[in-house]
C-alpha cells in the first residue's frame, strides 16, 4: 500500500482530501500541529502525526517523510500573520521540498493559488504594504522552488475557495491573465478532488494547474494538464 504523507491535515481541504486518498487504498499520514485534533484525523481515515513543521529542519522533516511515496503539502499560516506566512508557506513548504528529496521521496504535490507566478522574484501587482504580500509571495516563492527541484511535482492552484458541494467540474486557466481570484471560486470539496486525482494521473508530473469551478470533469482536467 502506498503511503502519503499530508502536511497541513486539520485544513478543510486536507480532511476533505484524507477520506478521498484512503478510499482509493493510499494510507495517509496526516501532519498536524495540535495532538487535540487527532480524533478528527482518525475519523476521517488517516493516522495523526503530531508535529510542527514550521518548527523541524530539513533532516527532521526528512525522517518524518521517510518511507513515504508522496507528500502532499497543504499546510498554511491561516492569516496568523506576516511571520508566520513567511515561515510556513515559503520556509517550511521549502525545507519540505528539499526534505523529500533527501528522503528520496519522488512525488510532490503543491496546494498553492490561482496563478501563482513571479515576475522578477516577486508577484507582480502586489505591495508590500498590501495584507496578502507576503502570502501570495510566500506561496509562489516556495513554488519556484519546486518547480526548480528534482521531484515529481504537481501545483495545485485554486481560485478563491468556498464551502459549496463538489461539482466534479474544474475549469483549467494556466494563462496568467486573471490573477484576481475573487472573479471566480471553487469548492473545497473540488480542490480535494483534483488532489487526489493528481496522484492517478501521471500526465500531471510536472503541471501547475490553475483551475476555478468549471465544465470540464475532473479527471480529465488534470489528465490535460497544462
Amino acid at each position: 500500500m502506498s503511503v502519503i504523507t499530508l502536511i497541513g491535515g486539520h485544513g478543510k481541504v486536507a480532511l476533505r482530501t484524507t477520506p478521498l486518498l484512503v478510499d482509493a487504498g493510499y494510507s495517509v499520514a496526516s501532519v498536524i500541529r495540535n495532538a487535540e485534533q487527532s480524533g478528527e484525523i482518525e475519523s476521517a481515515g488517516a493516522t495523526p502525526v503530531v508535529a510542527d513543521v514550521e518548527q523541524l529542519d530539513t533532516e527532521a522533516l526528512a525522517e518524518l517523510f521517510a518511507g513515504s511515496d508522496a507528500v502532499i503539502w497543504a499546510a498554511g499560516a491561516g492569516g496568523s500573520g506576516p511571520r508566520h506566512t513567511w515561515g510556513i508557506d515559503r520556509d517550511a513548504a521549502i525545507r519540505s521540498i528539499d526534505a523529500a528529496q533527501q528522503a528520496g521521496v519522488a512525488r510532490f504535490v503543491m496546494v498553492s493559488y490561482f496563478n501563482s507566478m513571479l515576475e522578477d522574484g516577486e508577484v507582480p501587482g502586489i505591495e508590500p504594504e498590501d495584507d496578502m504580500y507576503a502570502y501570495y509571495n510566500a506561496k509562489s516563492q516556495a513554488d519556484e522552488h519546486l518547480r526548480n527541484s528534482k521531484l515529481d511535482w504537481t501545483i495545485v492552484g485554486p481560485s478563491a475557495l468556498t464551502l459549496e458541494e463538489p461539482t466534479g467540474h474544474i475549469t483549467v486557466d494556466n494563462s496568467g491573465a486573471n490573477r484576481d481570484v475573487e472573479v471566480t471560486s471553487t469548492s473545497r470539496a473540488n480542490v480535494a478532488a483534483v488532489i487526489a486525482a493528481t496522484l492517478e494521473e501521471p500526465a500531471s508530473i510536472g503541471t501547475v494547474l490553475s483551475f476555478h469551478d468549471g465544465d470540464t470533469p475532473i479527471a480529465q482536467a488534470v489528465a490535460q494538464g497544462n
